[in-house]
């Protein structure tokens, strides 16, 4: 059995603040006054860090878009133009564009059918679909004859490229490598060209690899059906709710034009920041960024989410039952992060919850033993908009989700009352 539970958090934040000493964290004033900063005439904002320590560099395109703007209808969108953006562009991926689009556009066509006869209902045609199933499959076979599998990954690869990757969170995606620091342009054609001339080649095929990945991920794990609960329980308005994978009726039948058009209103320069960091000189990183990414098309830039979700009033429990060692999980209400208290937050769950030496681990593991792990964390499931300040648990053997609740929010009661030791204080500080 898994619980989770939240309550309205109302934490005396400024006793963190009281009982703090003198001495000060990490200064990163010296790598801030050596950040070179530009944004291009098309709106996007360039961040360049030089680094001679090695012949090396790395980068990051950060979008301000996530699994929370995906639209109704649509959970996962952002995650499954994260896997598009993989899979080429008109240049590469390959072996004739032409033909392939052609065999694309027939895979459109089928499709839009089976969506026409799913939304039917009962009323669907089975021997139909199936047909058309079928159809779409040759369809599908047939583009792929002209797709290069893997083409920008293989071209990073022989160029000395290392760590491409990307995550969709709730906020933003993100897309990062290193490179030689000698193909700094060639980093700048390529990625000025994915999100230029983006081809959404096998996106029929991919939805199933993401639907898998959901199987995997939430309904064959029962920690992570426990965590879809929670954030679904935890936000009945504001789109934190989604799936940031995706419900499965919403993958299978978004479509290609669906994850394009996401993809023309998020990924414009005016919503987008590259990061360079390594033995890059700025002045060339800027012109070559004016040169490449200059080119990527300007647009407005997209509306943030003006849903608010209401106040709570009443606690929200919820338990999910399988056959899995018990979780206990629980969230507070806490603001977004450019909030002033938010740094307080994050101290508070150092404190409590960060290592063998926090008060939860302290206490529920070592103790008392009533926990194998105990952790807390500030700014989930995102960080952007009002999120929850969250406490995890897992039972020993022979322990209750009720006994850790028990201790956590008696631990909790504490803080409230009493100032942190200045001595935590300072090493909480050292670690930021």
């Amino acid at each position: 059995m898994m619980k989770s539970l939240m309550r309205r958090a109302i934490v005396p934040l400024f006793l963190l603040l009281m009982a703090a000493g003198t001495a000060s964290a990490f200064d990163f004033s010296d790598i801030e006054s050596r950040v070179v900063e530009f944004r291009l005439n098309n709106g996007l904002k360039v961040l360049v860090l030089p680094r001679e320590e090695a012949p090396v560099a790395s980068f990051v395109t950060m979008v301000n878009v996530g699994g929370a703007d995906d639209p109704k209808g649509s959970t996962g969108i952002a995650h499954l133009f994260e896997h598009m953006a993989f899979k080429g562009t008109k240049e590469i991926g390959t072996s004739n564009l032409s033909n392939e689009l052609k065999w694309m556009a027939e895979e459109d066509r089928i499709f839009k059918q089976i969506f026409e006869e799913k939304a039917k209902g009962a009323a669907a045609d089975t021997s139909l679909l199936a047909k058309l199933e079928e159809e779409l499959q040759k369809a599908s076979d047939s583009a792929g004859q002209y797709v290069v599998p893997n083409e920008y990954g293989q071209i990073v690869e022989r160029e000395g490229g290392v760590g491409l990757n990307a995550f969709t969170s709730y906020d933003v995606t993100a897309y990062h490598m290193s490179f030689p620091a000698n193909r700094l342009e060639l980093w700048m054609a390529m990625e000025a060209d994915r999100f230029t001339n983006p081809v959404l080649r096998e996106v029929y095929k991919e939805k199933h690899v993401i639907a898998e990945e959901r199987r995997m991920r939430t309904e064959s794990s029962p920690q992570g059906k426990l965590v879809e609960e929670f954030i679904s329980a935890a936000y009945k308005a504001h789109p934190y709710h989604n799936s940031l994978v995706g419900h499965m009726s919403d993958i299978m039948n978004y479509n290609r034009m669906d994850a394009l058009q996401f993809f023309k209103k998020y990924y414009v320069p005016s919503n987008m920041v590259v990061v360079i960091v390594g033995d890059v000189q700025p002045e060339n990183a800027r012109q070559l960024a004016e040169k490449y990414l200059g080119k990527i098309p300007a647009g407005p830039k997209p509306a943030p989410i003006l849903t608010e979700e209401p106040p709570q009033i009443s606690e929200r429990r919820i338990t999910v039952r399988d056959k899995a060692q018990p979780v206990y999980l629980c969230g507070f209400p806490i603001p977004h992060s450019t909030h002033p208290d938010l740094p307080a937050l994050e101290a508070l769950a150092d404190y409590l919850g960060q290592g063998r030496t926090s008060q939860l681990y302290k206490s529920l593991v070592k103790e008392k033993r009533l926990a194998i792990q105990a952790v807390a964390f500030a700014g989930f499931p995102g960080v952007k908009y009002p999120s929850l300040f969250g406490i995890y648990a897992m039972p020993a053997k022979d322990k209750t989700n009720a006994e850790n609740e028990q201790e956590i929010l008696a631990i909790i009661e504490k803080v409230k009352s009493e100032l942190i030791p200045a001595e935590e204080v300072e090493k909480i500080k050292a670690r930021a």
